[in-house]
């Protein structure tokens, strides 16, 4: 669905040896029983109420409850380009996603920053500095595997065995990433982006004897030396927005001090 990441970094390192160990080692996340949470940031590099909640975004890599309670994705929308900055993370498809929550709430308006946990409006993320916990639900095990760094295997069995059917949202997520930004409402800050989504693929999934399995492939990005990648993934029922179970993890996890 989505892929234009490429190119937008100017210096640039390969991920050869996240490559070469995908190649020879198996990759495997996965859920717990209960329910991970999906959380979901809309923000914008044009905006300047933004940069807080992306501090915050940030904080949660220290987090012991990330990939384990939560996924953490951050979405930059588009539609704040025309004040003077355009956004080089920003995607139109992120902002019909967005747009497709508020027609789901009734929402008027859409805006940035919004956090989404769970397919829903959320406005206390700045009460903790650990993220949101887990609701303890559940329902059902998400497994993602990969021998080839592009290559991935989703498995889900659900906690109730179901006719539905499914889909698999994966993206990959570029960490550690400044942008100095030369226009607009943050003219001349350095803004650091985590978690943000650089890469998003969407497929069907077929079931058989109660277990949903789907195959994609999400192409690894360039990213700046000392850059973090990590991957997220998460099922939800055909033609649905809301999460019903989510993993992820490091590709490229941050530097120890």
């Amino acid at each position: 669905m989505h892929s234009n990441f490429f190119g937008r970094i100017l210096v640039a390192s390969s991920v050869a040896a996240f490559a070469a160990s995908a190649q020879t080692n198996v990759i495997r996340f996965q859920s717990t029983p209960e329910r991970v949470a999906l959380l979901e940031l809309y923000t914008s590099e044009g905006c300047s109420s933004c940069p807080p909640a992306e501090a915050w975004l940030s904080g949660l890599k220290d987090s012991p409850r990330l990939w384990q309670d939560f996924v953490p994705v951050a979405l930059h929308v588009d539609y704040w380009n025309y004040l003077g900055w355009r956004d080089a993370w920003s995607d139109a498809e992120f902002s019909e996603r967005q747009r497709r929550y508020a027609q789901l709430w009734h929402a008027e308006n859409i805006y940035t920053p919004e956090y989404v946990l769970n397919g829903k409006e959320w406005c206390n993320w700045f009460g903790g500095k650990n993220g949101p916990k887990s609701d303890g639900e559940k329902v059902g095990v998400l497994t993602v595997t990969s021998m080839v760094a592009n290559r991935w295997q989703a498995t889900f069995a659900p906690e109730k065995n179901t006719l539905a059917h499914y889909e698999i949202h994966a993206a990959l997520l570029g960490g550690g990433i400044i942008s100095a930004v030369k226009a607009g409402e943050n003219r001349g800050r350095d803004l650091r982006h985590d978690f943000a989504v650089v890469n998003l693929v969407q497929i069907g999934m077929t079931t058989s004897n109660g277990v949903a399995k789907g195959r994609f492939i999400i192409n690894p990005p360039k990213l700046n030396a000392g850059s973090t990648c990590a991957i997220a993934v998460w099922v939800t029922l055909a033609d649905d927005l809301q999460p019903i179970q989510a993993t992820g993890g490091w590709l490229i996890p941050p530097r120890k001090n």
